[in-house]
């Protein structure tokens, strides 16, 4: 029991993320008004601290994106910020709230695994809400930390059906980012990650989520100030980074990251094993770093 407790901690602390990157709705998705560079919840914590600059965005974006490509599991999100798309979305926001909060604290392969498990369990959120909590946590259990996860999703739910009659968070497409943040942080268990990566991925807004690899690779190139961590780095760069380059850029940035092997928190210096080249295009990045 008192492991239980132990690890019933509240998902998507600043510490222990596996970014996830993935998926949203309507014609209302394609229509939302451009998010403002600032909101009145993110302040930037450096204002002082003036890279990246813009220019030096585009010029990385460009290089990893003739480098890697969009991977084709994000591709599919990137298509809905074409405001005259009619390419049907992914997913619905519960569904992408869902998959985010289960890809916490594992690999992308057994969080998809867990989704998919969940989904092929139970027909619909009705009977994910009234199912036995130890069912649940099976059927999530390859994605890791399950009774955690699934009290958080049990907790959404329930939530959601008291507040609003139906288990549907559709109604943040209409809503500002301020009052979308607003509204995610009466979840228990949702932290600014998640939040952040549904409003990118699933509500087409204009945010820029850190996990893992972002984190380290900006620290290492100087984006930021050493002493940074993961939540003000989040708000620092959500000001610096242009609207119109946050997607490409944030997805590109967690692609680089989980391929290139110099790309290390020790300013490049130090390789992660097996690495005989210098091929990395941030190099340079980071001797400006130095």
């Amino acid at each position: 029991m008192e492991k239980i407790r132990k690890r019933k901690q509240v998902l998507d602390p600043e510490h222990q993320h596996q970014h996830q990157h993935q998926r949203p709705n309507s014609k209302s998705v394609r229509s939302a008004p451009k998010s403002p560079a600032t909101t009145t919840i993110d302040k930037d914590p450096y204002p002082s601290h003036t890279r990246p600059t813009p220019p030096e965005c585009q010029s990385i974006r460009d290089t990893l994106l003739s480098l890697h490509g969009i991977p084709p599991e994000l591709a599919k999100y990137r298509k809905l910020k074409t405001p005259n798309d009619t390419v049907p979305p992914p997913e619905t926001v519960l569904d992408g709230l869902v998959r985010t909060v289960l890809s916490q604290n594992t690999t992308e392969t057994n969080s998809q695994r867990a989704f998919h498990s969940l989904k092929s369990s139970f027909p619909s959120w009705e009977h994910v809400l009234s199912a036995e909590s130890k069912d649940l946590e099976n059927a999530i259990r390859c994605g890791g930390l399950a009774p955690t996860k699934a009290s958080c999703i049990k907790n959404v739910l329930r939530l959601l059906l008291e507040r609003r009659g139906k288990m549907c968070l559709e109604y943040l497409r209409d809503l500002t980012v301020d009052e979308i943040k607003a509204e995610l942080s009466l979840f228990k268990g949702i932290g600014p990650k998640t939040v952040a990566c549904v409003l990118m991925f699933n509500l087409q807004q204009d945010d820029f989520p850190v996990d893992t690899h972002i984190f380290e690779i900006a620290k290492t190139i100087g984006w930021v100030p050493a002493v940074a961590d993961r939540s003000k780095t989040y708000l620092h760069l959500n000001q610096r980074i242009p609207n119109e380059l946050k997607f490409d850029l944030n997805c590109l940035l967690y692609t680089h990251g989980k391929l290139c092997r110099k790309c290390t928190s020790k300013r490049g210096n130090q390789q992660k094993k097996g690495d005989d080249s210098n091929s990395c295009p941030l190099l340079d990045y980071y001797k400006e770093a130095d």
